[in-house]
């Protein structure tokens, strides 16, 4: 079967953000990234700044207005730090552009051919769900760090003290939170040839308070795998519903980061200050759970000190974990995740999830 709309992977995740300097050092000292290309007044750029961080092949693009008024400025100001693009590295900009365009997406950027000493680079730009984007990129001519107008950068602090020298090597997908999921599933079938990965409804994905409903798309490879949840009716505010009212619309909920040593990852990241959901002990003392999971690389009471989830399918198994939200509105978090075979997205844990969710909303007082 021909693939209309072929991706090599997750190109960048590009976040708009009040003040890119302290994100970018935030990245650098809790998640373990390395600063590695920078764009601001000093290179050219008169309205914004944006640093470029990496871990593995995941990249993060941070990027902060400098002047008010700006596009960039504007969606801050609307939506709080998030994620603007979600960018995927493709083989032929051309062709998938006018593809999606032929299938009803809207176009943002007409392909186009940005260069400097390093080589060319193809960019274009198609519209997603909210004012999210997928920028489609083909950097195969070229070897610069990051883009033409970016300059290299040196790391803000020294790499973690753990293997290989960081603490996760890949984004493994990112979710979108929508109104209309089924609108969405059908334009990441259409525009891009993706296809439904997996569904979650009814009992799946409710708790005794709330509801939603979700469904993943994923391109062919299974490398760029995008879960979209919308609300469903429950007694109470859904999680979804608190994104949708706090980040003024559809956008991007959470980032999952694979990582291969969960343990470690959860160990340095908490003891940089990052604050994870909190799974109470009746999850790790539930004997179901237990003869359920088998046995898994991390034993049962090392997870339930650190509180980390674990789900088995008929592929394998999984170990999770969710940060609280990392920025001042209830809205983007992360999500720490170590594969070993499953596939999935950690189905038996949906519950265990939503609840931890729902006590950090009654918190907050948005339940």
């Amino acid at each position: 079967m021909n693939d209309v709309f072929p991706v090599h992977g997750m190109d960048a995740v590009v976040f708009a953000v009040g003040n890119a300097k302290q994100a970018a050092h935030y990245y650098s000292t809790a998640f373990g990234m390395r600063l590695v290309a920078y764009r601001g007044p000093e290179t050219g750029s008169r309205d914004e700044v944006a640093y470029v961080l990496v871990s593995g092949s995941a990249r993060f693009e941070l990027r902060g207005a400098v002047r008010a008024g700006t596009p960039l400025a504007r969606h801050v100001a609307e939506h709080g730090d998030g994620v603007i693009d979600l960018a995927l590295d493709v083989p032929d900009v051309e062709t998938a552009y006018r593809h999606a365009l032929e299938q009803g997406a809207r176009g943002l950027e007409e392909p186009h051919v940005v260069e400097d000493d390093h080589g060319k680079v193809v960019v274009a730009a198609i519209a997603a769900y909210g004012d999210t984007r997928h920028t489609l990129i083909d950097r195969s001519n070229y070897t610069g760090l990051y883009l033409p107008g970016y300059v290299a950068a040196e790391p803000i602090v020294a790499p973690p003290a753990v293997k290989n020298g960081r603490l996760f090597q890949a984004v493994d997908h990112c979710v979108g939170n929508v109104e209309r999921m089924e609108e969405w599933v059908e334009f990441y079938e259409k525009v891009m040839g993706f296809t439904k990965m997996a569904e979650f409804i009814g009992d799946d994905i409710a708790t005794e308070y709330s509801a939603l409903m979700s469904k993943v798309v994923a391109d062919g490879t299974r490398k760029v795998k995008f879960p979209l949840n919308e609300p469903a009716e429950g007694k109470k505010k859904s999680q979804i519903e608190e994104f949708l009212e706090f980040y003024g619309g559809p956008g991007v909920q959470h980032i999952a980061l694979a990582t291969n040593d969960i343990v470690t990852t959860v160990d340095a990241m908490r003891e940089a200050g990052i604050e994870f959901l909190h799974t109470p002990d009746s999850y790790y003392d539930d004997p179901e759970l237990r003869s359920r999971i088998g046995e898994v690389r991390v034993p049962v009471e090392e997870l339930k000190r650190r509180r980390i989830l674990v789900d088995r399918d008929e592929d394998g198994y999984l170990l999770q974990i969710f940060t609280k939200p990392v920025v001042d509105r209830p809205t983007v978090f992360f999500e720490l995740i170590e594969r070993h075979g499953s596939l999935g997205f950690g189905k038996g844990n949906f519950k265990a999830l939503f609840e931890a969710i729902e006590r950090e909303q009654e918190r907050r007082g948005t339940l």
